[in-house]
This record gives structure tokens, C-alpha cells and sequence, in this order.
């Protein structure tokens, strides 16, 4: 899975106002009415009064640091599963309920792609530790059922992500055959 995403912004997407360090900035990720997925950066004052033109796949809340340069800008615009992880299980970003059956998933699939690895159970048993294999960073994702609707739910939203199955072309009828003529 691969998109290209925008850094954060330095300007909200709903006023245009320039960020100042500290700001709360609400950054969503939409899937627009054409298909493409857009990064919207957003003051939080801004954000419940800015009509979103598609639908929110997942969003998540930071505080704005001016960027001093980039090591690797074309790097740094991939969206992976594993950045997408990074971005929403960040200590530095407020949790968002809504965001965790995708934060579970991620972390299922890497871990069986051995970029996480599990660490064990916080000390009160509601959320799984994973050590990141590259950065040695640990992240916390907290504890859920994978069942059935666990993964019909984040079904759904992998489907908003990367796009749905094809719908099956129409099935043309056969012709029916010719009647016989004696």
C-alpha cells in the first residue's frame, strides 16, 4: 500500500492562516468525491466549522513544529502502512478512538511483516507494546478482539483507503442457440 502524502502543512486548509509553533493542528485524511486522497491540515478552531468535501478515512491531532529541512523530501511524501502506523500511534498525537481498529490492523500486518515487534502487555493489560525494528522506538496500540467484525469493520475502511474490489462486469447472456431446421 502506497500514496503519496503531504507533509504538514504551514497553512490551515480551511482559513489560511500561517501555523504558529505550539498550534493544535487536526490533520485528516480524505479520500475526495474524484478518488484521490488529500492530506487536509487544519487549525483545531477551524476544524469543526470546515466542511470536509469527501469522507475522512482516519485523522489525528499534532502540534505544529516548523520543519527545518527534510533529509529525504521524496521519502518523506510515501505513505506506507508502515508510516501511516507511525503517524497515528505518535506519543505526540492525541488519541483518536476512532483511529484504532486501523492501528490495529497495521500493527498485525507488521508484525507478520517483522517491521514491529511485540514487547508484551502494558502493566494494566489494555494495550500491546511494539518496538519499531528500525528506530527502536516502542509504540502502544491498545488491546482489541480480532474477530469476524473486527475485520468486516477495517474492511470497510481499507476499502475507502486504496479503493474496493472491482465490481464484476456484467455477465453478457449466452446466445441461445439457433433453432434446428430439418
Amino acid at each position: 500500500m502506497e500514496l503519496t502524502l503531504h507533509p504538514l502543512s504551514k497553512v490551515c486548509h480551511a482559513t489560511g492562516q500561517v501555523f504558529a509553533e505550539g498550534d493544535r493542528v487536526i490533520c485528516h485524511l480524505v479520500r475526495e468525491p474524484s478518488g484521490e486522497i488529500t492530506r487536509q491540515d487544519l487549525l483545531a478552531s477551524a476544524d469543526a466549522d470546515h466542511a470536509k468535501p469527501g469522507q475522512v478515512l482516519c485523522s489525528w491531532t499534532v502540534s505544529f513544529k516548523p520543519r527545518h529541512g527534510v533529509e529525504n523530501p521524496g521519502r518523506a511524501l510515501k505513505l506506507t502502512a508502515e508510516n501511516l502506523f507511525v503517524t497515528l500511534a505518535d506519543p505526540a498525537v492525541e488519541p483518536d478512538p476512532a483511529n484504532t481498529p486501523m492501528l490495529q490492523f497495521l500493527a498485525l500486518m507488521l508484525e507478520r511483516k517483522k517491521v514491529l515487534r511485540p514487547r508484551g502487555l502494558t502493566a494494566d493489560g489494555a494495550r500491546q507494546v511494539y518496538e519499531h525494528a528500525r528506530s527502536h522506538l516502542l509504540y502502544e496500540v491498545p488491546v482489541g478482539t480480532l474477530d469476524e467484525a473486527f475485520f468486516v469493520n477495517i474492511q470497510g475502511q481499507l476499502d475507502l483507503l486504496v479503493g474496493g474490489p472491482k465490481a464484476p462486469a456484467a455477465a453478457t447472456p449466452e446466445p441461445a442457440p439457433a433453432p434446428a431446421t430439418t
